[in-house]
């Protein structure tokens, strides 16, 4: 008796969060059908031209801005950033470096430290 392996296969929306890029912007070929686990794999080890663009340039899905920004995304709610947003936006707010960017930089950054202090207590235990 052999056993019979399925393909698993993945809905493009699962694929774009784990290639890290915004579905919308992805080619309608992608986002029409759906990807198996070995396709993901090579999109992963050699991407094509349209996924580099992607991830180069944007339009970026939320969690590629708030990493991108130093914050949560939480915080990019926050600040009033709902759309994605490409990188040269992402670079101009940066520098334009506002109010709000700061204060959410500071809370995250918080709560790392209070993350750390607490798995360091808890290793100490």
């Amino acid at each position: 008796m052999t056993s019979h392996k399925s393909t698993q296969t993945m809905k493009p929306a699962t694929a774009a969060k784990k290639l890290g890029v915004y579905l919308e912007a992805t080619p309608a070929q992608f986002q029409e059908g759906v990807v198996s686990r070995d396709e993901l794999n090579a999109l992963q080890a050699d991407p094509p031209e349209w996924l580099r663009e992607l991830r180069r340039n944007g339009p970026h899905p939320r969690q590629v801005v708030a990493a991108k920004l130093g914050i949560s995304i939480g915080g990019l709610a926050r600040g009033g950033i709902t759309d994605p947003l490409t990188t040269d936006q992402i670079n101009a707010l940066k520098a334009e470096n506002p109010d709000w960017l700061q204060r959410e930089r500071a809370t995250l950054a918080d709560v790392h430290q209070e993350a750390a202090r607490v798995k360091s207590k808890n290793a100490d235990a």
